[in-house]
């Protein structure tokens, strides 16, 4: 049951703020919502406002802003009023559906602010070096802090683990920084049986003391290491890198969550929630940055359609938009059935 609510907490947070950030900018641009959803399938329960039908459905995942006028959906009425989704100018519809992604980035990075303040920072600093490995074989020495990968420029420890995670061959530029000045090396990290992964050959022990505007500042670096492990994740997906094992959708997401608490609860409800706010922020980033794809039926799709309207001067025809989105419904639909034996493969087969 704890594992139950912590999903439908996270979900609804991630969802909701999404789903908020095109109302909020409905509202302001003058477009007409016709129903503002959490959850997908039968309505478990729902009220009417004045202009806006607000439902709870039975599956908590997904969520919905229909406006009218949108892919061919109507009010009661049959016909579009001047709050149609259509009739609003093109920047109006733009805003309204960046507005989305946006605030999954917002409410991210609150979740940043709050779980840094509970959180110890480890600097990308060598305080140990690994005899034998490849940092020290490339001259580094212990207390070297390491400023960039690969020309990327790198602000906290999780990050050489990153650049490490998604390591397949070849060597690795690394700057660091020594008694002021910044240095550069190229090492080829080792595979260690016993992580089962690449390293470089550092550890880091020392933390950072955090105080004032410091929150502000890792609190975006947290954002930054979720973005960029997003991004190259993707990237290693379309490239064929990612195991099937690796890809998880909202069953395997529970998985983890029931993972994660079993593995934490005994070091107190703090260490439970840290993490629980870590992958909170971790997936309302995939949302937003996934959501601004320009593959038909997400907000990317139609960013895609408003900004051919804007340098063509008139917009494609709506049902022409709204078929090509409504084939790429039906691929993310087949998608989510092919992710969800995956992961029920995943939880019950693969151990």
């Amino acid at each position: 049951m704890t594992t139950f609510i912590c999903f439908v907490l996270i979900f609804s947070v991630i969802v909701i703020s999404h789903e908020f950030g095109h109302f909020l900018l409905a509202k302001v641009n003058g477009i007409k919502v016709l129903e503002f959803s959490v959850g997908m399938g039968p309505t478990l329960i729902s009220k009417q406002g004045k202009e806006t039908k607000y439902s709870l459905k039975l599956l908590p995942i997904g969520g919905a802003c229909m406006f009218e006028g949108e892919d061919g959906v109507q009010s009661a009425e049959g016909e579009e009023s001047e709050g149609s989704f259509n009739k609003a100018n093109v920047w109006s519809r733009i805003s309204t559906v960046f507005a989305g992604p946006l605030f999954n980035f917002i409410v991210g990075f609150i979740i940043a602010l709050i779980m840094v303040s509970m959180i110890v920072i480890r600097e990308p600093v060598a305080s140990e070096i690994s005899p034998g490995g490849a940092a020290v074989e490339a001259g580094m020495q212990a207390g070297d802090k390491i400023v960039s990968i690969n020309g990327e420029k790198i602000y906290l420890y999780q990050e050489i683990s990153l650049a490490t995670q998604m390591y397949r061959e070849g060597t690795m530029t690394i700057g660091y920084e020594r008694d002021g000045e910044v240095y550069e090396t190229v090492l080829t990290p080792k595979y260690s049986p016993e992580e089962g992964r690449y390293l470089i050959g550092i550890a880091n022990r020392d933390f950072v003391q955090l105080e004032g505007f410091d929150y502000v500042k890792y609190a975006w670096y947290e954002m930054r290491y979720c973005v960029k492990a997003t991004y190259k994740s993707l990237g290693m997906l379309l490239r064929g890198q990612v195991a099937k094992e690796d890809v998880a959708g909202p069953v395997g997401i529970v998985n983890l969550v029931d993972e994660t608490i079993d593995n934490t609860k005994e070091y107190g409800w703090q260490n439970v929630l840290v993490n629980m706010l870590n992958i909170t922020l971790m997936l309302t980033v995939n949302l937003g940055i996934i959501n601004l794809l320009p593959l038909p039926a997400l907000d990317g799709g139609r960013l895609v359609f408003l900004f051919l309207e804007v340098i063509r001067g008139k917009p494609v025809p709506p049902e022409k938009e709204g078929m090509v989105h409504f084939i790429g419904m039906i691929f993310f639909m087949i998608l989510m059935v092919v992710v969800l034996f995956n992961d029920i493969s995943n939880i019950f087969f693969s151990k």
